[in-house]
Parts: C-alpha cells; sequence; structure tokens
C-alpha cells in the first residue's frame, strides 16, 4: 500500500515551522541563548521544552524496542488522533469508520474535522468487529479505520485474526487504540508494525502508568506516517514538565508491573464478589483496568452509588450497552466499599 497516496495534498506540500529549538538543537553546552525570545533569567522552566522530545522518545524506544523514527508524542491521545484525521482526511469529502461502542472522542474529531463518521457496530453477541459490514462501507473515500482494542467501554480485546484480515483488506489507514494494552494477555500490534504499511498504534500513560494528569499520547507508525504527522503538530506540544515526569516514571517500569498485577488481582476478586449480587444481571470479560456490568436499571443504581458516594459511568446510552454501567478497578479499599453498598441495594 502506497501510504503518500493517503496523505492530503497539502500536507505533502508544506513547509512545517521550523522553531528555535528546531535549528540549534545543543543546550547541553555552555553557550548563551539569545534566539527564542526566551526570559533569561533561570528558574527551570523558561526555556522552551524540546520539540523533539528526544530523551522521552530514546527511552521509549528502548522499552518498546521501536525506532525513534516511527515515535510521535502528542498531549494526551486525542491530540495524535486530531493530527490523524488532519493528516488523511479531506473535511466534507472524505469519511472514518468506527465501532460502537467505543471511545466517544472518535466521533467528536470527526465533527470537529468535518468528516463523515460511518459507525459499524460491534456484533452483539460478543462485541467483535463484524468484518464483512466494515469492508462493505468502505470505499475509496474512507480513510481511517478507528479500532480500541481493549475496546472501551466493553473492556475486551479484539480477535488478532479479525484484526489482522482489516490490516490485510482495509484500504486505509488503520487505527489500534491500545490505551489499556498493559492489562491485557493478548501481545501489543507494536510486534507487527513493520509488517503493515498502514498501521498505526497509539498508546497513552494515563492508565497503567498512572500518569493521567501529565496528558501524553504516543504514536508509533511508519516513519512515512509519523513524518507527516510531524509536519502539522504544534511545535512545542509536549510540555518540559510532563517530558520531566514521563521519563521519570518510564524509569520505574517495575513499579508499573506491580501496579497492574494488582489491578488484575482487585479486579478478579472484584468479579467473583459481584457475581453474587442480585440487581447485576450480567458481567461481561475484561481485559482492561474497568469492568462492564448489566444491572436491572442503569440509571436508578447509578443514582444510588452517587448518593453514596461512589462515582461509576453510567452507559445505558451507548449502542448494544442498555442498563449497563462501566466501573474502574480501585483499590482493595474502594472495591470493598462499592460491594459493600451494592449489597445492601434490594
Amino acid at each position: 500500500m502506497n501510504i503518500e497516496l493517503l496523505i492530503r495534498g497539502n500536507v505533502k506540500s508544506l513547509k512545517p515551522y521550523s522553531s528555535a529549538r528546531d535549528e540549534f538543537k545543543d543546550i547541553s553546552s555552555d553557550l548563551v541563548f539569545l534566539d527564542a525570545n526566551e526570559n533569561p533569567f533561570d528558574n527551570d522552566m523558561n526555556r522552551y521544552p524540546d520539540p523533539q522530545q528526544f530523551v522521552l522518545k530514546n527511552r521509549l524506544s528502548e522499552i518498546k524496542n521501536i525506532p525513534i523514527n516511527n515515535i510521535l508524542l502528542g498531549n494526551g491521545s486525542d491530540e495524535i488522533l486530531d493530527l490523524i484525521f488532519r493528516v488523511f482526511c479531506e473535511p466534507n469529502q472524505d469519511k472514518v469508520i468506527t465501532l460502537p461502542p467505543t471511545y466517544g472522542m472518535y466521533n467528536v474529531l470527526a465533527n470537529i474535522n468535518a468528516v463523515k463518521n460511518i459507525e459499524i457496530p460491534l456484533r452483539s453477541i460478543d462485541f467483535q468487529p463484524d468484518i464483512d459490514e466494515i469492508l462493505r462501507a468502505a470505499n475509496k473515500r474512507t480513510k481511517l479505520l478507528f479500532l480500541c482494542s481493549p475496546n472501551n467501554p466493553t473492556a475486551n480485546s479484539f480477535n488478532p485474526e479479525l484484526v489482522e484480515k482489516l490490516l490485510n483488506q482495509f484500504k486505509g489507514i488503520v487505527i489500534i487504540d491500545e490505551a489499556y494494552i498493559d492489562f491485557s494477555k493478548q501481545e501489543s500490534w507494536l510486534s507487527r508494525l513493520d509488517e503493515f504499511p498502514n498501521l498505526i498504534v497509539t498508546h497513552t500513560l494515563s492508565k497503567a502508568y498512572g500518569m493521567a494528569g501529565i496528558r501524553l499520547g504516543i504514536c508509533y507508525a511508519s516513519k512515512t506516517i509519523t513524518d507527516a504527522l510531524h509536519k502539522i503538530k504544534p511545535p512545542y506540544n509536549v510540555n518540559e514538565l510532563t517530558q520531566q515526569k514521563a521519563i521519570k516514571r518510564l524509569m520505574n517500569s517495575s513499579n508499573v508491573v506491580q501496579e497492574v498485577n494488582y489491578l488484575i488481582e482487585q479486579k478478579a476478586q472484584l468479579v467473583e464478589q459481584l457475581k453474587h449480587i442480585e440487581c447485576i444481571e450480567k458481567i461481561f470479560p475484561s481485559d482492561a483496568n474497568f469492568i462492564l456490568i448489566k444491572v436491572d436499571s442503569a440509571i436508578k443504581r447509578y443514582n444510588q452509588l452517587i448518593k453514596k458516594g461512589i462515582v461509576v459511568r453510567n452507559r445505558t446510552n451507548e449502542t448494544n450497552c442498555d442498563n449497563c454501567l462501566r466501573i474502574t478497578i480501585g483499590t482493595e479499599k474502594e472495591n470493598k466499599k462499592l460491594v459493600k453498598i451494592f449489597n445492601e441495594f434490594k
């Protein structure tokens, strides 16, 4: 597949903005910097951050075994997703495909960028992609296909064989959003990035790494794709505080593994306890740090939980999620409180 043919013409011909730190990168030596109109008084934050986030990317490259040229960082995954829309989709002409129920920002970004979103619901029986319907809906103007695996809010991972079929047969870009991959038994699609030139894999530090507050999204893709995305990203889109916090957290990967294992154990215990709650009709399989449950009345139970001081997510208005609540796995104390309150409901 020739990815260049999918990139918007104005993006291909675009000459990106060149910041001061793009033009002169050596900031380690004893130099006087009078090139970026910065405040000269040192307070650790008076200089612009590295626009290419080299140190942070280098650490990610080591952890994931992915070349730096195949990595793009953003102000959260949402910025990365928006950049993908703007690189590949002509407003009021092109289309994308999403698979509800799924992450709601895909549709929001489609609307913001004036791109038609074709929704092909996941199969109601198992929340897996409907391959035939997806390929039937696609044409030459369908540029992007969004797969969230493990999926939000259903918590399940997609069958790798189905995903591989889409990567081989869909004629546009396939974005696999792996925000929750650290909690899944399935292998990340990063291991097969080289096989599919049309594959983009997005990660985040907001979930397993516990860094939601710093807003760091990560994109892994072919150099052709990352080069195009770098052309249109804001010059200093990842601030210095975010870069420093991210590097520090990535240096302590063993702690992350411990926390992930703890949450997986807590999830198993919580699921076992919720099985005996009368108002809970079904607990869906989960590969994430949350579970989706079907209750007798989602609105009623949601409001009851709020009154007891517990906030969950009511997903009853999502496709094939009637009377479903999404519950994030908390600490042992928080989970026990949740079970205790559920047991009080009649």
